[in-house]
């Protein structure tokens, strides 16, 4: 029997034989080669099986180091291990700045890019198009460097895990900056489609959030700007009238601060604070990411289904992602709308549901790597024009398919 201990959410325990924490790339590439199978675990924040093993998982907690800063560059080299929430107020303290973060701090980096991980913006990329280079140790125990520019770097990025241990990692910075962060409340859906460019438009940042027990009402807009103030008087909303928890409720104390105070850009671009447990604690997650011109009938699909989705729900997020090119990623190619879905801990009754929800979405909906989905191997990969291309990268790094895992299977990886 594994104890090593369960999943964050708590609906998973792994299988692995161990857990190890190397102390240096020398026994990290020992630990892989004398391995059958092996596969990183970060901060646990995984709710399927993407992470888990038959054989020996890797903590890179005693891996890392010291940030290290190249301003000339542009760019912050940090340990696979390091979570965001740990690296902003570091970067912020030498005045730099990620350009984006994920609602969540907690997340450790490698694991954040290794799934596409993204926050929002109509203009901004996933945390994976922050990446300029990364370092990892293949499946023979060799390490590996990628930089932008290199010809496996877009299909090394988003690597699922199945391509090495990813040791380091080098992020674009910029100069730190500010934001201001309002709740509205009052807007309609219709509303929100018609004006849906322009809404995004509006800020930096823009989530919107439903518990789907209306059809035709958001229950809370959450706008984050660099710069100006934010109207939505127009779209019928009104800035609300304290602090709000995306989940209707609960304490507002984890989240970040609200009502259009400026403050760091590390404090207000993820929607909860790092010494915080985030959303709701006990809680599973979905996510698919849809292009930008499908953004009508899914949510016109998810209208349709709105009491059978709000009878397992908790909350459901609406955000942009603005397209890249890296071979795997949820926005490959264009840009997308994610559909962000927290569930109520009923895994059963939520793995039965998913597949009416995954039939009524567009045929270009990409499930998150990282969350609950039901979709088989040959429907996921479809929706990847250079699908062949990873197989034959995953063949080339691990050919002794030592970072192979039931999910991977799965998925046809």
């Amino acid at each position: 029997m594994s104890d090593v201990g369960r999943n964050w959410a708590g609906n998973l325990s792994y299988r692995a034989q161990r857990l190890i924490a190397p102390r240096t790339r020398d026994e990290l590439a020992d630990a892989v080669v004398s391995s059958r199978h092996v596969r990183a675990l970060g901060s646990r924040h995984s709710f399927s099986d993407i992470a888990d093993t038959d054989g020996v998982l890797i903590s890179l907690a005693e891996l890392g180091t010291e940030p290290e800063l190249d301003e000339e560059r542009g760019v912050v080299r940090v340990s696979g291990g390091v979570r965001y929430g740990d690296l902003a107020p570091w970067l912020d303290d030498r005045g730099y700045a990620l350009a984006n973060l994920a609602s969540l701090p907690h997340i450790s980096i490698a694991g954040a890019v290794a799934t596409g991980t993204h926050g929002s913006g109509a203009r901004i990329g996933s945390l994976a198009t922050q990446v300029a280079a990364l370092e990892l140790v293949d499946g023979r125990g060799e390490v590996v460097r990628v930089a932008r520019g290199d010809d496996d770097f877009a299909g090394s990025v988003v690597g699922l895990g199945a391509l090495g241990i990813v040791t380091a990692l080098e992020l674009d910075v910029e100069p730190t900056y500010e934001v201001a962060q309002t709740v509205f409340e009052g807007v309609g859906w219709d509303d929100a489609l018609a004006a849906f460019d322009d809404l995004q438009a509006r800020a930096d940042s823009v989530s919107l959030f439903t518990t789907w027990r209306s059809a035709d009402a958001i229950d809370q807009v959450w706008m984050k700007t660099r710069t100006g103030a934010v109207d939505l008087t127009d779209l019928g909303g009104r800035p609300a009238d304290g602090p709000r928890h995306p989940l209707p409720g609960i304490d507002p104390q984890p989240c970040t601060p609200q009502q259009g105070l400026r403050g760091p850009w590390y404090d207000r671009l993820p929607h909860f604070r790092l010494a915080f447990t985030p959303s709701a604690g006990d809680e599973l997650q979905s996510e698919y990411l849809v292009p930008r011109g499908d953004l009508v009938p899914a949510i016109t699909a998810l209208r349709e289904l709105a009491p059978d989705i709000a009878a397992l729900l908790l909350v459901c997020e609406v955000r942009t992602v603005a397209a890249d090119d890296l071979w795997l990623s949820m926005a490959a190619g264009a840009d997308a709308v994610a559909l962000h879905f927290t569930w109520r801990p009923d895994e059963a009754a939520v793995r039965a549901f998913l597949p009416q929800l995954e039939e009524v979405l567009p045929p270009t909906a990409r499930p998150h790597w990282g969350k609950l989905f039901t979709l088989d191997g040959a429907a996921v990969s479809a929706r990847y024009p250079r699908w062949a291309d990873a197989q034959a990268l995953r063949a080339r790094r691990d050919p002794e398919r030592r970072f192979s895992n039931a999910w991977t299977e799965r998925v046809g990886l």
